[in-house]
């Protein structure tokens, strides 16, 4: 938590000594640098201010034919920002945000991580986040607040990825369409019985 903070007031002192400089001394980052550190600051928030359209827009537009070409690609737009390598833990950061950011959202984890189990083709979304996933949410450097995803449920009941700030609710549905599939069914085994 304290780096994330560290990281913060490193970036505001940097924008408040960038202020205080004539205005030729400001335009130290531009094209791609400029759109690569604003990427590494929008990616690794939960928030998506106007301001971060350009670089997402960047970011996101890197695609290639083999998505591990994508993946690296977007990987090294990432590293164009010299912050990206100034430390292990930032190279940490740009890694697991090439790896993971647009992947763990709930809408690709509830398409992403459909099991089958059985012969009869049950299908299920497990609760389980993949390894890229898990180092892009947890790194020290990312604090995506209510856009974490989070898992509602348990995978043999139908559950699924919601991002945070819906959390609660998703559970209170679920939680009310589970009651009503157990009355459901238990009605159903009474009436056989009283038969």
């Amino acid at each position: 938590m304290q780096r994330k903070y560290f990281l913060a007031s490193t970036i505001l002192a940097t924008s408040a000594l960038a202020m205080s400089m004539p205005a030729n001394a400001q335009e130290v980052l531009t094209g791609d640098t400029k759109l690569a550190c604003e990427a590494l600051l929008c990616l690794g928030s939960g928030t998506r201010p106007n301001e971060c359209a350009p670089s997402l827009a960047r970011y996101f537009g890197i695609s290639y034919r083999k998505f591990s070409d994508t993946i690296k690609g977007r990987a090294n737009f990432l590293n164009l920002c010299p912050a990206s390598n100034q430390t292990p833990q930032m190279q940490s950061f740009a890694s697991a945000i090439a790896n993971g950011a647009g992947r763990c959202d709930p809408a690709s984890l509830n398409v992403n991580m459909l099991r089958w189990w059985g012969n009869n083709g049950n299908v299920y979304i497990s609760n389980q986040l993949p390894d890229y996933c898990a180092a892009y949410i947890s790194n020290q450097y990312s604090n995506l607040g209510g856009l974490t995803p989070k898992y509602v449920g348990v995978p043999e009941r139908d559950g699924y990825w919601v991002v945070g700030s819906e959390y609660d609710t998703a559970l209170a549905n679920y939680n009310a369409r589970i009651a009503a599939e157990d009355a459901a069914k238990n009605q159903g085994w009474l009436g056989i019985r009283a038969q």
